[in-house]
């Protein structure tokens, strides 16, 4: 099976207060691959490589450990162009 990417936008307070962090030791812990970053509009941009019942998951973790900080999950899914190895936080 080709591995698919998921692309989660995170909206509302969520820099500053350790998502980005958490995200991926979450990905981590469910056998994600991929990428999280703080983005210059205030957002939180995550790419997630791996089966669709783990992206599901680690959503379900991040709005659990951040939900009244989320105001909106923007996510789409794509074929990736690269494969990941392990999962990093991207410094902007």
């Amino acid at each position: 099976m080709t591995p698919t990417n998921a692309e989660l936008i995170f909206h509302g307070r969520v820099q500053g207060v350790g998502f980005r962090a958490t995200a991926r030791d979450h990905a981590r812990g469910v056998g994600l691959r991929g990428w999280v970053r703080n983005e210059a509009d205030g957002t939180v941009r995550l790419v997630a490589q791996g089966p669709s019942e783990a992206v599901d998951c680690l959503r379900g973790l991040l709005e659990s450990s951040f939900g009244a900080k989320i105001t909106l999950v923007e996510q789409q899914t794509a074929f990736p162009v690269e494969e990941f190895s392990g999962f990093r936080i991207l410094r902007g």
